[in-house]
């Protein structure tokens, strides 16, 4: 793959936050701290969803893959942000360039998969009430989620091959946090029009299918919730939906303004926050969004507590 100058690329330099050297540390113990937290309440949740019975249904299947993803998801760029703050940049083989933008694609398509199996269930759980049982069986459960691993991992596996098939110029230097399509289109060369249609179409199909799936489901649901007559049934119906939809308005929020918009006019500034959002900060609410609106799991936890409680006494 042949840079302007004739050299062929193979490495990538990560420099994002260099140009502020006072920067590094409090940012460095900033992006460290949410990483462990990330680790410890999508573990956490997993955990829990695991050991207590109640939180046995479909609901709480997906949520316990989506924490196992975020998990993943946050792995493969945090640790990369600590070593560029860390070493002042990073120099980042082609291979393992390339290696992250598939990881790291594969776990954001998955996420929106997931988001969208569980506003599926959300809407059979509202309008279907009786065919919950022999619709979200757990059968039909594992094939949803095998199906979002296959989807991602194809999706993900295309749109590599395709962005790094493109040719890139000058110093390829990344004023980024990690080896994400934005940054990697800035230091493009020759004719990239075809690669760049394929990474849109294929985009077109994780993230706005996602969203429409979403969107469906949750016009049917408030039609369900309106028909309810009692401010307080509907009250309590919304309240099992309202975890998702704020998990679902901060992930997709930032992906689409960062994703879905002209290249061409987009800060790297702006870039660099949208990203933190959507790969440190999402990840890391998850957990809190689904605990502070969920009374089940705020149950499972109490539950949780008072058992290691009593477990310790003498």
């Amino acid at each position: 793959m042949a840079a302007r100058n004739g050299t062929v690329v193979t490495e990538f330099f990560l420099s994002a936050f260099t140009e502020r050297p006072e920067w590094r540390l409090p940012l460095f113990l900033v992006f460290f701290s949410f990483y462990l937290l990330t680790l410890l309440g999508n573990a956490g949740m997993i955990i829990l969803i695991r050991k207590d019975r109640r939180l046995h249904t479909p609901m709480y299947f997906f949520l316990s893959h989506l924490s196992l993803v975020d998990i993943c998801y946050s792995s493969v760029t945090v640790p990369q942000v600590l070593a560029v703050l860390w070493e002042h940049g990073a120099a980042l083989p082609y291979a393992r360039c390339a290696a992250q933008f598939f990881l790291f694609t594969f776990f954001a398509s998955l996420d929106c998969y997931l988001l969208a199996l569980m506003a599926y269930d959300r809407y059979v759980a509202v309008c279907r009430p009786l065919l919950y049982v022999n619709v979200m069986t757990q059968k039909a459960c594992w094939g949803l989620a095998a199906g979002a691993y296959v989807a991602g991992f194809c999706s993900a596996l295309v749109r590599t091959v395709t962005a790094f098939s493109l040719s890139f110029c000058g110093d390829n230097e990344i004023n980024f946090i990690f080896c994400d399509l934005p940054p990697l289109l800035k230091l493009t060369c020759g004719a990239s029009y075809p690669q760049e249609v394929v990474i849109i179409v294929f985009a077109i199909f994780v993230m706005p299918a996602c969203v429409v799936v979403i969107l469906v489901s949750y016009l049917f649901i408030i039609v369900a919730i309106m028909q309810i007559r009692s401010a307080g049934g509907r009250a309590k119906t919304f309240s099992t939906c309202a975890s998702h939809l704020v998990a679902v308005a901060l992930f997709f929020g930032s992906l689409i303004f960062m994703y879905l918009r002209d290249n061409t006019d987009q800060s790297l500034e702006e870039d660099r926050v949208v990203s933190v959002l959507y790969t440190v900060v999402t990840p890391m609410l998850n957990p809190v969004i689904y605990s502070l609106r969920n009374k089940e799991v705020k149950e499972a936890v109490r539950k949780a507590l008072s058992t290691s409680q009593t477990s310790g006494r003498p």
